[in-house]
């Protein structure tokens, strides 16, 4: 081992994990209810094709990741304005 490896062997049995498969854990995680991924959003986003052109797409791919979002942003802002005249 050289001077800069940790050993990975336990200092002591407090060290050493418990046996989760007895006991009353199998009961603890049975009860248990997984969730995993993100939680399901209340207003979820529609998958969808647009064309758009060449230089909207370019101008908003200029500004790097986000950039769908931004352009749903763009959108959403037209429609106020639309919606307010």
């Amino acid at each position: 081992m050289t001077a800069n490896s940790r050993s990975t062997a336990p200092d002591s049995e407090q060290d050493v994990a418990p046996d989760l498969s007895t006991g009353e854990w199998p009961e603890k995680f049975a009860k248990v209810t997984v969730r995993r991924g993100r939680p399901p959003s209340t207003n979820p986003k529609v998958s969808t094709t647009i064309r758009l052109s060449r230089d909207v797409i370019d101008h908003f791919k200029a500004g790097g990741r986000g950039w769908q979002t931004r352009i749903d942003a763009a959108l959403r802002e037209w429609i106020k304005r639309d919606d307010a005249a």
